[in-house]
């Protein structure tokens, strides 16, 4: 008599399915040129024109938000891989095996979780820190303005730079869960990352800094910010907020997926 897979026995499937699929190498590579090449691209231009810059834009220079400038296009990498982690199987009709296979659908669930949650934390710490000293170590030959992860606040800023991206990667996956397809799911994420804060500017001022704050884009902001404007979160309420977005969009798909067929 078969005995139903265990959680780990589940995870150890899902890392294999994870690594060995060419989409995510693809997704990987994509996800460090983004993040790391736009750091150093970004970085070396402000070098280039730092003479240029007046006095005031050099006193309120960012050497730690405008290395880490990548991260804000290595989020749709990221939302991508997440969510292409469920809903790939939807479209090959894979899941309908994996089901009958793990017949317990919320470890399915945590199972994925898991494998994303450690694989994008790490790596994602990894790369923002690589992208970090990098745009550091121009600013430094360059006689600018640098940081380091010496100071508690940059290092605060850059570890959570890694979070934010691990929490919208927990989020594609959480669509994905929803929609079920990658073409849905991509336009629902891209939606919510880059075209709500695009209408979001074009409503009235007041309006504007009520709404923006709770926006995950916004949050990522305040999150990776050594300094904060008065319109935004403090850092660990951005984390909390984006954190529960994050469980309440997966929260729906893990239900939605033990009420729905295959």
């Amino acid at each position: 008599m078969s005995h139903a897979p265990t959680l780990v026995d589940i995870t150890r499937s899902e890392w294999l399915k994870f690594r060995s699929v060419r989409a995510t190498l693809i997704g990987v590579v994509t996800f460090l040129v983004l993040t790391i090449g736009l750091a150093a691209l970004i970085t070396l231009v402000i070098k280039s024109n730092w003479s240029q810059r007046s006095t005031l834009d050099k006193l309120a220079f960012d050497p730690v938000t405008t290395s880490l400038v990548g991260v804000f296009l290595a989020e749709f990498a990221v939302g991508v891989m997440g969510a292409r982690f469920i809903t790939s199987e939807y479209a090959s009709g894979a899941i309908r095996s994996t089901l009958a296979a793990v017949p317990r659908r919320v470890h399915l669930v945590a199972a994925k979780i898991i494998v994303l949650l450690v694989t994008f934390f790490i790596l994602s710490e990894i790369v923002v820190v690589v992208a970090f000293e990098l745009g550091q170590f121009i600013y430094r030959t360059g006689h600018l303005p640098w940081a380091s992860l010496s100071n508690a606040t940059d290092a605060r800023a850059v570890a959570f730079a890694g979070i934010y991206l691990t929490l919208l990667t927990l989020m594609g996956f959480g669509l994905g869960l929803i929609f079920r397809t990658t073409s849905t799911t991509i336009s629902v994420y891209v939606t919510l990352l880059l075209i709500v804060p695009i209408i979001t500017a074009f409503l009235p001022s007041s309006w504007q800094n009520d709404i923006s704050k709770y926006l995950p884009s916004n949050l990522g902001r305040a999150m990776m910010s050594p300094d904060l404007s008065g319109s935004s979160f403090a850092w660990d309420t951005s984390a909390i907020l984006l954190l529960v977005y994050t469980c309440a969009i997966v929260g729906a798909g893990t239900y939605l997926l033990t009420q729905r067929d295959a």
